[in-house]
């Protein structure tokens, strides 16, 4: 049985069939080409629209965490003003608090940044823990273990994403 050689530019899947392994040829100096000399990615929504969902997102976050430590302090009763207040004030203080962090990460090192992150995590959820009446130690030792975990998680993750962009800023160059 006879085949037909492929063409150049066509696969023998097809002519619009992904090659996994090919290597691009861009040089990088096109209006849409990001830092790996591929050209970027088209963004579906503009600027202004992922500022917008970032602040959504935060803003949502400090929201969940201080109905969860409202819903924590007030054990099983009724909603109370002074209920509501608190987790309003704890969900204001979370946010400042990781605005503030997210501000300093960004000027540190590997390590530092993620042990920056672990403490703050690490903090937060012994404070949501402390409010559930356990005794001092566990919250402690709550709040290491969640503050060692993430501190791990983020230097691993540090790690390997710059390893990662540094591997291609090498192979372009």
């Amino acid at each position: 049985m006879a085949h037909a050689a492929p063409t150049p530019g066509t696969s023998p899947r097809g002519p619009f069939a992904r090659r996994p392994f090919a290597r691009r040829t861009s040089t990088g100096a096109g209006p849409g080409a990001g830092r790996t000399g591929r050209p970027a990615p088209p963004d579906v929504f503009g600027r202004r629209t992922h500022l917008l969902a970032k602040a959504a997102t935060l803003l949502a976050t400090g929201l969940v965490y201080g109905y969860w430590e409202a819903s924590i302090s007030r054990r099983g009763g009724p909603i109370t003003g002074w209920n509501l207040f608190a987790g309003f004030m704890t969900a204001l203080a979370f946010l400042v608090l990781y605005l503030v962090v997210r501000q300093i990460a960004r000027r540190l090192p590997r390590e530092p940044r993620a042990a920056l992150w672990g403490a703050f995590w690490g903090s937060a959820v012994g404070f949501l823990y402390s409010r559930s009446g356990v005794a001092m130690f566990t919250c402690i030792l709550m709040s290491l273990i969640v503050a060692a975990a993430v501190t791990g998680a983020l230097v691993y993750r540090y790690y390997t994403h710059g390893d990662a962009v540094e591997a291609r800023t090498a192979r372009t160059t």
